[in-house]
């Protein structure tokens, strides 16, 4: 049963304000904080840009061990106790990586930050997406990315604000202090959500469990795999390529990461409220292209234009790729709820993880970090193709009822 009526704007904001706070720590200040401190720890002489994108690696396969754990335990009680809990261990390795140089062990601390990064970026927004549904607001579930935004832009203060004054390891310290109060609020606001605990299916009953995989999600899930390699790739290394193509005062050293940001803040509300007008699925066609050419700009334009153009385009794109996807992915499958979208996060995570991995592979044979860019070009185009061939939700609902 619907609850629009009983549910106040004060407290809508405030659930979406404590779903953002809770990426902006994982995503922002636990993930991608790591992207614009790399040149830093490698001139730092922490590790070389091969290692650093070893770290980055372990980084993401913790992701994706996180997400596939919140394939298992995906239940609201389940959510209740996990979502505190891996706050507090995302808090307690950044604490950690504060005082190590060693390489394994900054692996070890990463991939495990990774983790807890997987399981809260699952279960919060599927949290909230739940909560929203049953008050028939689920049209505003994208706007718990704004806090990825924040996160970048916030990251981005930090890092160069702190340049001068702290090095190696102590680069940590300004994330994992900001982490401590905004985790306790988030955690404290999210497991007080009233919510059933289990997911509703038709007549308000349980749904029984059906497979993930139909000939409706293998073309979704595709093109979400895509969309992983795709973007990870200037997500990761776009201010290290600055740093090789630029001269060693040019603004963009910094700028390019404060661009990302900049461009990530309003995208959330810009893709949420395109899907709204122009159907998702249309959107996400139209996401996958503005991204795509970012990604190419970095190829064929080095220099400033090219970097300039991809941390715009891909800045302003990513987060439409995964909230657009996430949706179309629950209206193809209500019933999966929570499920569903840890499986397509346990996906999207594996690609992340593996792209990092081959330009490291690329790096070492002797290619440039410029051309390893030519990877994400592919995995954009790939995932672009199979946007075309997933169905309509409503499409797809009517032939499912017409065969039963």
């Amino acid at each position: 049963m619907y609850q629009q009526s009983t549910t106040t704007p004060k407290e809508l904001f405030g659930v979406l304000a404590a779903g953002a706070v809770m990426l902006m720590v994982v995503h922002g200040l636990g993930r991608f904080i790591y992207t614009p401190l790399l040149p830093y720890l490698v001139d730092d002489g922490q590790f070389t840009a091969p290692e650093g994108a070893a770290v980055a690696t372990w980084n993401y396969f913790g992701y994706l061990v996180g997400a596939m754990l919140a394939i298992r335990w995906h239940r609201v009680s389940h959510i209740r106790v996990l979502l505190p809990a891996f706050l507090v261990v995302h808090v307690i390795t950044t604490l950690f990586i504060t005082q190590i140089d060693n390489l394994t062990a900054i692996s070890a601390s990463r991939w495990l930050n990774g983790v807890a990064n997987g399981v809260i970026f699952v279960q919060a927004p599927a949290l909230i997406l739940e909560w929203l549904v049953l008050r028939n607001r689920a049209s505003m579930s994208g706007l718990v990315y704004v806090g990825v935004g924040l996160g970048l832009l916030v990251s981005s203060g930090l890092v160069t604000g702190s340049a001068d004054w702290l090095e190696g390891a102590a680069r940590w310290w300004p994330a994992a202090l900001i982490s401590i109060p905004l985790a306790v609020w988030g955690a404290y606001r999210l497991t007080r959500l009233e919510l059933q605990d289990h997911e509703p299916g038709g007549g308000g009953k349980a749904a029984t469990t059906t497979p993930l995989i139909d000939r409706a999600s293998i073309p979704l899930f595709l093109s979400y795999a895509g969309a992983g390699l795709g973007y990870i790739l200037p997500m990761t290394f776009l201010p290290l390529l600055a740093k090789l193509e630029l001269e060693a005062d040019h603004w963009l050293l910094n700028g390019t990461w404060l661009i990302v940001a900049l461009c990530t803040i309003p995208a959330a509300w810009l893709w949420n409220k395109l899907g709204t007008k122009m159907g998702d699925i249309p959107a996400l066609k139209l996401n996958f292209l503005i991204q795509l050419a970012g990604v190419l700009a970095a190829v064929v334009l080095p220099g400033a234009i090219g970097l300039v153009l991809c941390a715009a385009l891909v800045g302003s794109t990513f987060l439409g790729t995964v909230l657009l996807t996430q949706r179309i992915g629950r209206a193809l499958q209500p019933h999966q709820g929570p499920r569903l979208s840890a499986a397509m996060v346990a996906l999207y995570g594996f690609t992340q993880m593996v792209g990092p991995w081959l330009t490291k592979q690329w790096l070492d044979a002797g290619g440039t970090l410029m051309s390893a860019f030519g990877i994400g070009v592919a995995a954009l185009a790939f995932g672009l193709i199979f946007v075309f061939f997933v169905p309509r939700p409503e499409v797809w609902h009517a032939r499912t009822l017409r065969f039963d």
